[in-house]
């Protein structure tokens, strides 16, 4: 029951109150612990340009919000005044205005009593902190608004963030009740968020599973970005760093998502399972980015806004991702799946209440930390059901690992019979395949070293072949002007007989003592030996450049002749020194052929003829060439040396097989000349017997068959 004292009060005060007008409606306040939220007598100006005083708005008229028990002023950079008229019906005289909305940056307020103002004092995160009613950033003014009097309250605010307006009227015993409450409520939910942060790192620490360890971050950074929206962050971080304390709500909900994307992506392998997601993320990281930097550049709004857009945008994305993979059959998929819709509906209702669309009651403020515990919870669930799995996981591979290794020794057993014939098999064709490397690689040194020579004697040749062409060119000049000379000198002795002895008779002295006619004689002997050793030179040089072509890769008309006169050419030395050679080469179409590989086969023949001869005196060989019947050419090498045995003759195309002495031969030579005789598509036969000599005998195609197939 009210006291006699407070009804006569309240009557007096509604007896004063007569007056006012109902654009501006006053509260009553009549005693209770706290009042609702009064929203309904709020009224509103705004300031554009931020200069209005608080003198200028005490006579003023405030319109009134019509907005319901929490007036929501919006998002704007102007300064919102607020108006709130009150009366005091009761015997109470410990009153506080509280604003149950610690996220706004800016409050100053004033109590008008008589056309005079009280300055109440100045809050909000941009502002320094003040402990006075409690350890929260908490919105709560003294109120000296004494039993039975009125007066209104002037609230001066500027938000970057929804500026919602929540007032009530507390008694300070009511107020600091609830704030222990609030203290209980939040210790518990502070107290289950660390156990479930240490809990989740002991496992991270003993298994080593980088999920636990982001799973451990997340589970603080939604402590922490909870703990800013009900205003003690910002207290226990920085409480005089208002820079940090004004954006720890957006830098918190930007990491908080990261450390949710990170968990997400190891905790269910989405980079494995959903790559396309997967490297989307990285947008989204960069979207965080923008709104970060809009906020730290000034444009709070803009970054506020961003922040949110967002964070909307990337709670429904990370929810995808585990809706595809709860699909796919992943049972943790499917923990993620509840968690993250539950923490949502938490986020939803906190939206929702922000928005006008739920009322501003205790459950809707504080709806994000109860989401937050349940999805901590069932995410936990997840975590132990993935230990699970992956122990069954383990068993299962286990179990078939065994089941498979006594198929394997079952399988071993049965097949160590063949095993055994296919490893006898297989060595011996490694060892085939050996000696067909060390035949392809010798094969290829000798090809180089073919390609070297024929890149030297070209070298040569070209070097040759100028000077040559200079002693050529001038000794046709050099045998007309000795003839002009001769005549002139046979002039003067046409003069003998006119010219005065004592003139004569020296220069005849001198022509005597020189002998001049056996000197014309040798002139023209000089001059024949000359044009000769160049005509043997430029002989040379032509054979040094038909042996060094290095066209071995085209398929070309070619004269056999020519090749066996330059190989001979480059054989010169050893050919004119020790044996006689004799040539006996009928005329040849130009063949078809790889002309260097044959110029190839011609030098491993004679080389090995030479060598047969060794050092006989009378050593000889013949080389003879023919056309057989149009279609084909042959060549003949023969010579007189010791001849071979048969078990010789019938091996002297294997690779590797050699007469000779260790270090002088390698046994690839006629191999080498087989296999190109072989792709020319023709045939190398040999006949020999022991005391009669050797001839070797190739037949060639004078058109390739490919080259006929073309033609045809």
């Amino acid at each position: 029951m009210r006291s006699a004292r407070s009804v006569f009060l309240g009557a007096l005060v509604l007896a004063c109150l007569g007056s006012t007008s109902a654009a501006d409606p006053v509260y009553l306040y009549l005693g209770q612990d706290h009042s609702p939220f009064l929203g309904e007598h709020v009224g509103a100006i705004t300031d554009q340009d931020g200069e209005l005083k608080v003198q200028d708005l005490i006579g003023a008229r405030f319109p009134a919000m019509n907005s319901g028990a929490v007036p929501d002023l919006g998002i704007s950079d102007a300064v919102q005044w607020v108006r709130l008229e009150l009366a005091n019906a009761s015997d109470e005289n410990d009153l506080l205005l509280h604003i149950a909305n610690p996220e706004i940056d800016e409050v100053d307020a004033w109590y008008v009593q008589h056309d005079h103002a009280m300055f109440l004092g100045s809050l909000g995160l941009d502002r320094p902190y003040s402990a006075q009613f409690g350890p929260y950033a908490d919105l709560t003014f003294r109120l000296p608004l004494e039993p039975g009097s009125s007066g209104a309250v002037l609230l001066r605010m500027r938000s970057a963030k929804p500026l919602l307006v929540p007032v009530q009227i507390w008694t300070r015993a009511a107020y600091l009740t609830s704030s222990s409450q609030r203290n209980t409520y939040l210790g518990g939910y502070v107290g289950i968020m660390l156990v479930m942060a240490v809990y989740n790192l002991f496992i991270f620490l003993s298994i080593r599973d980088r999920s636990y360890m982001f799973y451990v971050l997340y589970i603080l950074s939604v402590l922490a970005a909870q703990l800013a929206f009900v205003g003690i962050t910002p207290v226990v971080v920085a409480p005089s760093l208002t820079f940090l304390a004004s954006k720890a709500s957006i830098l918190l909900t930007t990491v908080t998502a990261i450390c949710a994307s990170e968990f997400l992506r190891h905790f269910l392998h989405t980079h494995e399972r959903l790559p396309s997601f997967s490297r989307a993320t990285r947008w989204f990281y960069a979207a965080f980015g923008v709104g970060l930097a809009l906020d730290l550049a000034g444009a709070r709004i803009a970054g506020y806004q961003v922040i949110q857009l967002v964070s909307a945008l990337f709670a429904c994305y990370l929810l995808a991702q585990a809706y595809l993979i709860s699909r796919q059959g992943y049972r943790p998929g499917t923990y993620f799946l509840i968690a993250w819709s539950v923490f949502l509906l938490g986020v939803m209702t906190f939206v929702m209440k922000d928005w006008g669309l739920l009322p501003y009651t205790g459950v809707t403020r504080y709806m994000m930390p109860l989401g937050s515990v349940a999805e901590v919870v069932f995410l936990s669930f997840g975590l132990a059901d993935r230990i699970n799995v992956l122990r069954q996981e383990k068993e299962r591979s286990q179990a078939e690992a065994l089941h498979v290794s006594r198929e394997n020794e079952k399988i071993i057993r049965e097949q160590n019979v063949v095993l055994e014939k296919k490893v006898h098999e297989r060595t011996r064709a490694l060892q085939e395949s050996n000696d067909h490397l060390k035949r392809t690689q010798t094969q290829l040194v000798d090809a180089e070293k073919m390609a070297s020579l024929g890149q030297l004697t070209a070298g040569i040749a070209h070097e040759i072949n100028n000077p040559v062409n200079f002693i050529t060119s001038n000794i046709a000049p050099l045998r007309r002007d000795l003839d002009d000379l001769l005549e002139v000198l046979a002039a003067y002795r046409a003069l003998g007989g006119r010219v005065p002895p004592e003139v004569l008779d020296p220069v005849l002295s001198l022509e005597k003592e020189l002998d001049i006619d056996i000197s014309i004689e040798e002139l023209a002997e000089i001059i024949g030996s000359i044009a000769e050793g160049a005509d043997r030179t430029a002989e040379i040089v032509r054979g040094l450049r038909n042996f060094s072509r290095l066209d071995e890769d085209d398929l070309k008309a070619a004269d056999l002749n020519e090749g066996i006169r330059s190989t001979i050419t480059v054989l010169g030395p050893q050919l004119r020194d020790q044996v006689e050679l004799v040539m006996d080469l009928g005329e040849l179409p130009k063949v078809e052929c790889y002309a260097g590989k044959l110029n190839q086969v011609f030098m491993n023949i004679l080389t090995n003829a030479v060598q047969a001869l060794g050092d006989r005196t009378d050593g000889r060989i013949v080389v003879r060439s023919k056309v057989l019947d149009g279609d084909s050419v042959e060549i003949r090498f023969r010579d007189n040396g010791p001849g071979m045995p048969d078990h010789v003759r019938s091996r002297i195309f294997e690779p590797f097989y050699t007469t000779k002495e260790v270090g002088e031969g390698t046994g690839l030579g006629l191999s080498i000349a087989y296999n190109i005789v072989d792709k020319h598509h023709g045939t190398i036969q040999v006949e020999s017997s022991v005391g009669m000599g050797t001839e070797f005998k190739i037949i060639l195609p004078v058109d390739q068959p490919r080259v006929k197939e073309e033609r045809a």
